[in-house]
């Protein structure tokens, strides 16, 4: 890659996000954004196709792909330990890649890998790495029991629902002389983009229903998942992002490192408002195991008397010493909050 000024690299980005979010007019729109002629664009644009960066076909402008595949096998005895996974598949394509960005992708990998590996019962993991000049995305596919069948069965619980509930708040593990139960909740608010896919159901913060446009574009994903065997874990990260894992979890943590705080965006649990006192109860099971709640009512235009009274006000005087902190509230919810509790919702 030839070396490039800090706004030549700039530009470049530019255009290529243009291009991964699908825009048109691509040259007047960097034109009018940096104040360059078109005729330079059309030159970054084919000086990019000339490095590998850019294809073009009849549909226009597309990032080229490095698109790599793995098979491990877990059964017969073998013994697969996930940093030798790591440095033999994963570490090579991150080797360039800002040194906050290869720290992110160690962690996140690792635990995900460990999953697989040690709580799946799968004997396959195919492993898939795919990177362009912006992004990289890996897919970590098994063939076991599948994630979300086997929290509920440890646990019993009634539905996958409640599975996912639990898998928003963190520290939820069937391993808890071995596990944290932290992998999948720091793991998913660092990446830029994570799913856990299996049984049907989908786990993730953006909205369920939006999981499969964002595999759009990594059909050789998409085409591999068997929604009612296994699991998939999809993660994707920016080659330049800015984020740290000390940032990530500082935001959830105390000075000594303990898991004290977490945020449930509600939005992912109820296709409805939230009205019952039922839902109050089995969403708020394992608050007490943190010093602060938040919850985000982004995307909730209103909750019922029943759940708001049971949550800031019967839990909130059982449990003092748990802080819930509603947090992205309307007037609609701030008025409910404020008639249940008199606005002493603290």
């Amino acid at each position: 890659m030839r070396k490039s000024t800090k706004k030549q690299e700039n530009i470049r980005r530019y255009i290529l996000e243009l291009i991964i979010d699908g825009k048109k007019g691509i040259a007047k729109k960097t034109s009018e954004a940096f104040g360059v002629s078109e005729m330079t664009v059309y030159r970054y644009l084919r000086s990019m196709q000339e490095e590998g960066i850019l294809t073009r076909n009849a549909e226009g402008y597309s990032l080229v792909k490095e698109i790599k595949c793995h098979n491990i096998g877990l059964g017969d005895g073998e013994e697969v330990e996930e940093d030798e996974v790591y440095r033999k598949y994963l570490e090579s394509c991150v080797a360039e890649m800002p040194e906050n960005v290869r720290r992110i992708w160690e962690y996140c990998f690792m635990e995900m890998m460990n999953n697989a590996i040690e709580h799946s019962g799968a004997d396959l993991v195919t492993l898939l790495i795919i990177k362009d000049y912006m992004n990289t995305a890996v897919a970590i596919i098994d063939n076991g029991i599948g994630i979300f069948r086997k929290i509920q069965d440890f646990f019993a619980y009634k539905s996958v629902g409640e599975v996912m509930e639990e898998l928003f708040k963190g520290k939820l593990t069937t391993d808890s002389k071995n596990h944290t139960g932290e992998g999948i909740f720091f793991t998913s608010r660092i990446m830029d983009y994570f799913a856990a896919i299996s049984d049907n159901a989908v786990f993730t913060h953006d909205k369920y229903t939006d999981w499969k446009y964002d595999l759009t574009d990594h059909p050789e994903i998409a085409e591999k998942i068997d929604m009612d065997h296994g699991t998939v874990i999809f993660m994707r990260l920016s080659n330049y992002s800015k984020k740290t894992t000390k940032e990530i979890f500082d935001e959830y943590a105390d000075i000594e490192g303990g898991f004290i705080r977490t945020r449930i965006p509600l939005k992912n649990i109820y296709e409805t408002y939230p009205v019952s006192r039922s839902q109050a109860k089995r969403l708020s099971s394992r608050f007490d195991s943190f010093e602060e709640v938040e919850l985000d009512f982004d995307g909730v235009d209103e909750i019922g008397q029943g759940f708001a009274h049971e949550l800031f006000v019967k839990y909130a005087d059982l449990h003092p010493e748990t802080r819930l902190i509603p947090i992205h509230t309307n007037t609609t919810i701030d008025r409910m909050l404020h008639h249940v509790n008199a606005g002493q919702y603290k």
